[in-house]
């Protein structure tokens, strides 16, 4: 039997060689695997590149194309043009005085000579009746003088009287006669002063606003309303004197939406021979037949002129891709294994329609893409189904 220290000191050394082999065999089992790993990422390394070498070639992409042609494409510039009647009034009173009665508001259909508005008559009715009355006495002073000059030729065919008492009663009958048409002619001055005090619509039409109210006191400078007519409506275009030696006279003018849509084509039928100082432009008119639901007096409105149209090569607008900036397009062009896409830098002018003019960078003839252009690299093969 061993002792205690004895037992101790067997089992350390026991369990000492028992690990030691233990590690050995480890570090060749490590070994092993690590040469078997190698071997693997060799061998699939080997077939990796085996597939590669071996890979098809990608399929050629369906898109539709279209064919550059010649479309005839205006020139055109933009401007803001005012549309305005030829039937518009500003109702301003011809005399002062505080306003009595406004019998229309603002919006109403009125005709020709309707009565809009009254201002107090009634000074001026105390001055009409007043001349009336002196019209009447310069009347009675002519009709006596007039029955003299007749009484006086008669005495005078007699020998009863001088021609002197003659010649007296003839002055005295034209003196009376000029005073008394003077007087009538007054009265009737006075009584179209009258009528002033009743303002009237000058022609059928639609009332604007109305800024005054009853009891306000108005004299010529005032502006009591407007009365408008959209009808013979015509556009003023204010254009730059830079072009005043392309402006003439059936220059065709578009009307358009501030999104672009025609509302009307016309012509130039006036041209001013005065620039306007404050714009520094050329007054041109244009005629507008439109219904009256799209135009409105004093209505502000985009107007293109027109100044040539020439042929042009044009793109759909969805053929064309931005990059930076500049506009490109992918054009179906053959080579050696097809048909490929190559992106190609386009310079663009005006839409016309759903398309854009080119100004450079195609030519008639072109095929260019027009669908799947978001799945496109240049150079990547494609197949023109259209």
């Amino acid at each position: 039997m061993l002792n205690p220290a004895k037992r101790a000191a067997h089992l350390y050394y026991n369990t000492g060689i028992t690990w030691g082999l233990r590690m050995a065999n480890l570090r060749k089992s490590g070994i092993i695997v690590s040469v078997g790993l190698l071997g693997l990422v060799l061998l699939v390394s080997s077939g990796c590149g085996k597939t590669e070498a071996s890979a098809p070639a990608p399929q050629p992409l369906p898109v539709n194309t279209q064919t550059v042609s010649l479309t005839p494409v205006p020139r055109v510039d933009e401007y803001v043009a005012t549309v305005k009647s030829r039937r518009s009034a500003s109702i301003q009173p011809q005399v002062d005085g505080s306003l009595t009665r406004i019998l229309v508001k603002s919006g109403d259909h009125v005709r020709a000579g309707q009565a809009l508005m009254t201002i107090d008559p009634l000074k001026q009715q105390a001055t009409f009746a007043q001349q009336r009355s002196t019209e009447a006495q310069k009347k009675a002073t002519y009709d006596y003088n007039r029955q003299e000059l007749e009484r006086q030729r008669a005495l005078f065919q007699e020998g009863v009287t001088s021609k002197q008492n003659l010649d007296l009663a003839v002055q005295a009958f034209e003196n009376s006669k000029a005073d008394w048409e003077a007087s009538t002619a007054a009265s009737t001055s006075e009584k179209r002063q009258l009528d002033y005090y009743n303002l009237t619509a000058p022609f059928s039409g639609v009332v604007g606003d109305i800024p005054v109210h009853i009891g306000d006191y108005v004299s010529p400078q005032t502006l009591l309303t407007t009365v408008d007519e959209n009808a013979e409506l015509e556009a003023y275009v204010y254009v730059p004197t830079e072009r005043a030696a392309n402006i003439r006279m059936g220059l065709p003018v578009q009307i358009v939406t501030s999104s672009g849509e025609l509302i009307e084509s016309t012509k130039i039928n006036f041209i001013s021979q005065q620039v306007d100082n404050a714009l520094q432009g050329i007054l041109v008119k244009a005629p507008l037949h439109s219904s009256l639901d799209k135009f409105r007096n004093a209505q502000l409105v985009k107007a293109r002129v027109v100044w040539s149209t020439a042929p042009a090569p044009t793109v759909p607008v969805l053929a064309v891709t931005r990059i930076g900036g500049q506009s490109f397009v992918y054009v179906a062009t053959q080579d050696e294994h097809g048909s490929v896409a190559k992106q190609r830098a386009v310079s663009l002018g005006d839409t016309v329609g759903n398309s854009y003019a080119v100004n450079g960078g195609l030519q008639p003839g072109d095929k260019v893409i027009i669908s799947g252009i978001q799945f496109l690299i240049d150079g990547a093969p494609v197949k023109p189904i259209s």
